[in-house]
């Protein structure tokens, strides 16, 4: 009875409305309520899985983990879709599904001294903080949550990422204390990732702060072995995955957004950069044992993928060589609630936000730019590992790849296109935002993601003149329906805005 209450109340803040009222309600001045930290906190985290998940459906275009079947897509060229939410959601569940209902965590753990909630609930607005700012450049900041507000003045993203740096120590004073009523049981009650066991929120925070530190590394004030530590003292194996989880049968809203019942990925294909990356042709000749987990053959038993806007033209009935969906099924016979689905694509799979491979990566990242070689090949083995571990891949199958050319075995043969290429791998259908991250810092350079050819050219969506997507532009219906003046003092009314590089990825 209470994991069907609690999967009630993710149910609740999906369909916003519903929630909205439930809010509204507890507004009333006439019977004054504090809304309570373990009814709050599963509907939050089920939007950070909500909104990565519908945005990373555009994104995934940009970076090519998947692309139209049919050709020149919007996405797949780089471009936006003008006058158009879609892409916005992360902007919306940071500011209104977050945004206030983080306030009534705190408000309610401070009254009653629950400092295990106020560090989650910080732990999660910073990784939000991030997430969003990452993701869209600018945004506000110091007037965000202002009342009596109608127009909002954007912040520099260098504020951002300090201030994420702030919240996260903020939240980890939190975890740490054991006074007041903190509780595992109590927590629990509302904490669907990690039941309650604060020394696991405490990894994810330092998590967070590891892709802080580490997203700057173009900049002079970078500093490797912050971003080192950071990783030590983070997740440390995937049983610290962060896991938001989804139910499969019964009411389709609380079934992964990715899986077949709910149908949002019926038109993506893999792409042709996602399958060379598994069938050896980058990879010296290796095929990788997830090659039949995030990639699916055709029904003549050849691995294939679309190219950037060229869609894929077997795309129809009987054609022995037309790509299958994300879900391993040909389009024409899948059928929702019967359909497994595949690999993150399942509706009763959770989506992880944060995992050990990525800390993993990370690490290795920066030990390679720090010049320890060894730490970073250590770093580099143990993240392929743990994302073969999370495929599903056979113990044997796993042995036999990472004893292969296609993984370096010497701290002298490493490359760091070889960390940038399997951490792009590992993160493949569920850490999609981080991945663009990763290649814009990289400046979406061959030679570091060999193999990947961005649209150029008329390919290129006509608004880019000729340059490659860096970041998403503001929510439409918030920002440039009510907003604009200030967005302006960004250039964020100018059709190649997307196109504008992010203070993170600069010099």
């Amino acid at each position: 009875m209470k994991q069907l209450t609690i999967l009630a109340l993710l149910f609740c803040l999906m369909t916003l409305s519903s929630c909205e009222k439930y809010l509204d309600i507890n507004r009333d001045p006439s019977n004054p309520q504090i809304a309570e930290g373990y009814v709050l906190l599963p509907p939050m985290i089920a939007q950070m899985a909500f909104g990565e998940q519908f945005d990373s459906r555009f994104i995934g275009k940009y970076i090519q983990n998947w692309g139209e079947a049919t050709a020149n897509s919007t996405w797949d060229r780089m471009g936006y879709d003008a006058g158009s939410d879609n892409a916005g959601l992360i902007w919306r569940v940071h500011y209104w599904n977050l945004g206030q209902n983080v306030q009534l965590v705190l408000d309610d753990a401070t009254a009653k001294q629950k400092w295990d909630y106020s560090g989650v609930a910080k732990a999660m607005f910073a990784w939000s903080w991030q997430t969003t700012t990452d993701y869209h450049g600018e945004i506000i900041l110091k007037e965000a949550f202002e009342p009596n507000r109608y127009v909002f003045d954007y912040d520099t993203q260098e504020e951002v990422y300090a201030y994420v740096q702030k919240l996260a120590n903020d939240a980890l004073t939190d975890l740490n204390r054991t006074d007041g009523n903190v509780s595992q049981a109590s927590l629990a009650r509302g904490d669907l990732v990690y039941a309650g066991d604060r020394s696991k929120w405490i990894k994810f925070v330092y998590g967070v702060l590891a892709r802080n530190a580490n997203h700057i590394n173009n900049k002079a004030t970078y500093k490797p072995d912050v971003v080192i530590d950071y990783c030590n003292k983070s997740l440390a194996s995937n049983a610290d995955n962060f896991n938001v989880p989804f139910t499969a049968g019964g009411n389709s809203a609380l079934a992964n957004f990715f899986g077949p019942t709910r149908s949002n990925l019926g038109t993506y294909r893999q792409t042709d950069f996602l399958v060379s990356l598994l069938d050896g042709r980058v990879f010296n000749g290796v095929a990788d044992p997830r090659l039949p987990i995030l990639a699916t053959a055709s029904p003549d038993g050849v691995y294939r993928g679309v190219l950037p806007t060229q869609g894929d033209p077997n795309n129809v009935n009987g054609n022995t060589k037309r790509i299958p969906t994300l879900w391993g099924e040909l389009p024409n016979l899948v059928v929702a609630g019967t359909t497994p689905g595949k690999y993150v694509y399942k509706d009763g799979v959770p989506l992880p936000i944060l995992t050990y491979s990525e800390i993993q990566f990370i690490k290795a990242e920066a030990a390679f730019i720090k010049g320890d070689k060894a730490m970073a090949l250590s770093a580099y083995q143990a993240g392929i590992g743990a994302a073969l571990d999370y495929a599903g891949v056979a113990a044997a199958d796993k042995a036999k790849f990472l004893a292969s050319a296609a993984v370096a075995q010497s701290a002298s043969e490493l490359k760091i296109s070889d960390i940038m290429m399997q951490k792009y791998l590992s993160l493949v259908g569920h850490g999609i935002i981080e991945s663009w991250v990763d290649m814009r810092r990289y400046h979406y350079d061959p030679s570091v993601y060999v193999g990947f050819t961005p649209p150029s050219g008329t390919q290129l969506f006509p608004d880019n003149n000729g340059k490659l997507a860096y970041r998403v532009r503001p929510r439409y219906n918030s920002e440039y329906v009510w907003n604009r003046a200030s967005l302006d003092k960004y250039g964020g009314n100018a059709l190649d805005y997307h196109t504008v590089e992010p203070w993170f990825s600069q010099k």
